[in-house]
């Protein structure tokens, strides 16, 4: 049997919809091999040997204070995001997850993600992973043909991303991989064609993101020089339209603006965010979201790989924001995140924190147009049309 042929997985039991978004951990591993042009992530390159001894140390510090912040939470989902976090040994990542074990309850089923590049991956490694821990695996393929990989300025070519996919479906429960459209000179019987490839090499997951042009990236300077040309919005749009359709004809419909899925293998970790629930976030640059002292708290971490794991070795943790949110942030944050799902926001919950109801007239007017619709009495949620210009959506919402 081909790669091509092989069964998608029996994916973990899931419910679409439900009123508890979990509690997740997120792990920030800030080094990559090379850093993409199009990426403004908070990633490093070093060319030294990184003590990984060194950081795990400090990530099981700042766990530990993070435990404190969220006393009695049950873990249901822990992403090992980056930078490359299969750059980690396995070793590492087995510190980080029994430090986690130790310090919260996790749920027997609990979600597992750890990031890899093809470019990064080795069959002992995978294994090692999974041995760990790990029962999903986030692959970062980005395209299928080398031209494009090229010129994305990855490091592996198609070759070693089927090797990646196969070896990850052989060992993983579950697996998710990244493509990215909208590039240049790419048209939209190009990218079906892609896309129709991608969703026979998938085993339950896709994550497909269109390419957008980041201040302070070597893209971003290439395309105001005119040395850069991307798809202009109608293209854009098409391309967009092109993807729901396909992946819902595929099996795979969009549960979020860029996320796909066999229905119930949705992305825990994600939900979690986007349901707006509770995380807490560890390593350089992490950002969490915790509840403790009847408070909301959005923490943010030091970037830079060097400072904060001075900060954790000196403090015990590297938290450069710790702020409290009010009932209004919380609600714009809640609408901000859940109309990205096309399960919609509950609109009780949304009264709750904001003391208010939606505006009746915003609404109409977004209903006429048809931007957002409303699910039943309780939920609300953006249409396709209204997915392309959420940003304008939440902004008359909120």
């Amino acid at each position: 049997m081909s790669l091509l042929d092989a069964p998608r997985r029996n994916v973990l039991p899931f419910k679409p919809v439900s009123p508890d978004p979990g509690f997740g951990v997120y792990v920030h591993w800030p080094f990559c091999a090379a850093k993409c042009p199009y990426c403004d992530f908070n990633s490093h390159v070093r060319f030294k040997p990184i003590d990984q001894a060194r950081y795990a140390a400090a990530f099981e510090r700042e766990l530990v204070q993070m435990g404190r912040r969220s006393k009695g939470e049950r873990v249901t989902s822990i992403f090992l995001g980056g930078g490359t976090p299969s750059l980690m040994e396995p070793a590492t990542v087995g510190i980080i997850l029994d430090a986690i074990s130790r310090i919260w309850t996790v749920a027997d089923d609990a979600e597992i993600t750890l990031e890899a590049n093809p470019s990064s991956v080795e069959a002992e490694r995978f294994r090692g992973y999974r041995s760990a821990g790990v029962n999903r695996v986030s692959l970062g393929v980005q395209a299928l043909n080398d031209r494009d990989l090229k010129r994305l300025g990855r490091l592996h070519n198609v070759d070693e991303a089927y090797r990646a996919i196969r070896l990850a479906r052989e060992i993983f429960p579950r697996l998710s991989f990244d493509l990215i459209y909208a590039r240049p000179e790419q048209t939209v019987a190009a990218w079906e064609a892609e896309l129709h490839q991608a969703i026979a090499l998938a085993a339950d997951h896709l994550s497909l993101y269109q390419l957008t042009i980041e201040e302070g990236t070597p893209f971003h300077a290439l395309h105001r020089a005119g040395k850069l040309v991307v798809p202009d919005g109608d293209l854009s749009a098409d391309l967009y339209e092109a993807t729901q359709a396909l992946t819902a004809e595929r099996g795979l419909p969009a549960y979020e603006i860029s996320n796909h899925a066999v229905p119930g293998a949705e992305s825990r970790h994600n939900l979690t965010y986007w349901r707006y629930g509770l995380y807490a976030g560890v390593g350089p640059g992490a950002h969490g979201r915790l509840a403790f002292d009847g408070r909301r708290y959005a923490t943010a971490n030091e970037p830079l790989p060097e400072t904060w794991l001075q900060m954790v070795e000196d403090w015990d943790h590297g938290m450069v924001v710790e702020e409290a949110l009010n009932t209004s942030e919380q609600a714009d944050e809640l609408l901000l995140m859940g109309l990205r799902l096309t399960e919609g926001i509950d609109l009780k919950r949304w009264s709750q924190l904001s003391g208010r109801s939606i505006d009746p007239v915003a609404e109409r007017d977004l209903t006429q147009h048809g931007m957002i619709e409303r699910i039943g009495a309780d939920r609300l949620r953006c249409t396709p049309a209204g997915m392309l210009v959420l940003d304008a959506v939440v902004a008359d919402l909120a």
